[in-house]
C-alpha cells in the first residue's frame, strides 16, 4: 500500500493541474464565475483533504504508540470550510458559481477514488 503522504502529494499535483486549467478556461471563455467558483471548490476541497491527512497520521501515531484516542474537530473544520466556501460563492455570486464550487469542493474525493482504482487494477 502506498504511504499517505505520497497519495496526497499527487492530489496536490492533480489539484494545481485543474488550478491551472481554470485559469486558462477563466481568462479564455466567457465562464469566469464557473472557473473561479471550481477551482475555489477545489482549494477548499485540498484544504478538506489536507486535514483528513493528518488526522489519520495523527490516528496511526495513536495506535502505534498505544495511546487512547484523543477527540478532535476535524470533522467540524471539514463541514466548517465547506460551509466557508459555499458562502463566499453566495455572498459573491458575480464573481464565483455556486454549483461549480460544490462541484470543486468534491475533485480531491473525485480523484482519490479514480487513484485508488487505478491503483488496485495496476498491482492485482
Amino acid at each position: 500500500m502506498q504511504d499517505l503522504q505520497q497519495v496526497y502529494a499527487r492530489q496536490k499535483k492533480l489539484v494545481f493541474f485543474l488550478l491551472a486549467f481554470c485559469a486558462l478556461g477563466w481568462g479564455l471563455t466567457p465562464y469566469n464565475s464557473v472557473f473561479a467558483g471550481l477551482a475555489l471548490g477545489a482549494l477548499f476541497g485540498l484544504y478538506n483533504f489536507w486535514l483528513l491527512v493528518r488526522r489519520l497520521e495523527k490516528f496511526d501515531r495513536s495506535i502505534t504508540e498505544g495511546k487512547k484516542k484523543a477527540g478532535s474537530l476535524g470533522s467540524g473544520l471539514r463541514f466548517a470550510s465547506g460551509v466557508a466556501s459555499v458562502a463566499v460563492a453566495i455572498s459573491l455570486p458575480e464573481h464565483f458559481n455556486l454549483v461549480s464550487t460544490v462541484i470543486g469542493l468534491m475533485i480531491p474525493y473525485i480523484y482519490l477514488l479514480v487513484d485508488r482504482i487505478i491503483y488496485h487494477v495496476k498491482h492485482h
